[in-house]
């Protein structure tokens, strides 16, 4: 399998889930500007849609979307219960939060990385944003991770669009259960692996 990837972007999700689940697979950057890989092939050939991730599998087949991708790769591998059976009100909890984090986060940072976003569409996404982390916040209290005390691929999307908080300066001490959170992960050895990876850390 080949992950395509934006170092940095909502790719690292499913580049942590990879590693979490012990699959073998390769990792090509994406120039999003320019539709380049790294290798210099036409990434619109690759993939129609011209973002990441993108997943490439061994079938030649081409998976796009971070959630589709990610529960993909949890069912490859149940053994390492990176989410719940199918068929199971776990995993629609878990589809609940993955996409609670896909419209309701994800998108309200995105504003931030679109040069034609006036302050006043920012400033509205913060206040977004400022809503949707409370509650997460609110929903980590006495627990690890969202469905509890068991990481599943819902927690790789949520940490790796959070971290952009950094990157807009937006402060996150009000919400200590989601700091928290963010260093639990950002501890886990997969994780860390796909942060070094990308040259985040």
């Amino acid at each position: 399998m080949k992950l395509f990837l934006k170092p940095g972007a909502c790719s690292l999700s499913p580049h942590i889930v990879l590693e979490e689940a012990g699959l073998s697979y390769e990792t090509e950057v994406v120039d999003l500007a320019k539709k380049v890989t790294a290798s210099g092939a036409d990434y619109l050939a690759i993939n129609p849609k011209g973002y990441v991730p993108a997943l490439l599998l061994d079938s030649g087949e081409l998976l796009t979307e971070g959630p589709a991708i990610v529960q993909y790769l949890a069912d490859l591998v149940p053994a390492k219960n990176l989410a719940p059976a199918n068929g199971t009100l776990p995993r629609y909890q878990m589809q609940s939060w993955l996409t609670f984090i896909g419209t309701e986060i994800h998108k309200n940072f995105s504003p931030f990385f679109n040069p034609a976003a006036t302050p006043d569409i920012k400033n509205a996404a913060r206040a977004n944003l400022e809503r949707r982390l409370a509650y997460t916040n609110d929903q980590l209290a006495g627990r690890n991770y969202l469905l509890g005390e068991d990481f599943s691929v819902a927690d790789a999307y949520l940490f790796t669009v959070v971290n952009w908080a950094k990157v807009i300066q937006l402060d996150l001490s009000a919400w200590p259960h989601l700091t928290a959170f963010l260093g639990r992960v950002g501890a886990r050895p997969a994780v860390q692996a796909a942060l070094k990876a990308e040259g985040l850390i």
